[in-house]
């Protein structure tokens, strides 16, 4: 049963990861994007019904399968399980606050639905083209993938190795 679950734990996290590379190709791809019809087209492709719930749902499920097999393998009593949870916590919160400000301000900017805090807000009008463009050059796509793919790197190491 073990076994079944550090399966289930690594499949779940390449199909967070799947998920999570649309956000990476979006961001990366929105830092050079002039065409205000364009962002707002590479925005809506991030935020379809059917990534947020592979996105969301594969990231519980690794959560679940990897706290049960922390159990099943009697890991709790190690370093390495406590820092790969808090690093991914920290990956997590890092991200949403990173991620959310930037792009619910573009999404704003461009004339779209956008969130602040929890609350929803309805489209508005778009702001100016030069507003959109300096959000748009604001990006802060490299530092989300530095920190979201190093601190995967890190937990898998930690995982892989598990050092203490």
């Amino acid at each position: 049963m073990y076994s079944w679950l550090v399966y289930i734990h690594v499949l779940a996290t390449f199909a967070f990861l799947l998920a999570h590379g649309v956000s990476s190709v979006v961001a990366l791809r929105l830092r050079r994007q002039r065409d205000p019809a364009l962002a707002r087209a590479w925005l809506q492709l991030n935020a379809s019904g059917g990534f947020v719930a592979v996105f969301y749902g594969s990231l519980l499920l690794l959560l679940i399968t990897g706290i049960i097999s922390g159990f099943m393998g009697d890991w709790w009593g190690q370093g390495w399980i406590w820092l790969s949870l808090a690093l991914l916590i920290g990956i997590i919160v890092g991200m949403f606050f990173i991620g959310t400000r930037r792009y619910s301000r573009l999404r704003q900017a461009l004339g779209m639905p956008w969130f602040d805090g929890r609350k929803e807000h309805p489209a508005g009008e778009p702001a100016s083209i030069e507003e959109i463009h300096a959000l748009l050059a604001d990006s802060p796509a490299l530092a989300l993938t530095v920190i979201g793919f190093g601190g995967i790197a890190i937990i898998l190491w930690l995982m892989m190795f598990k050092p203490f």
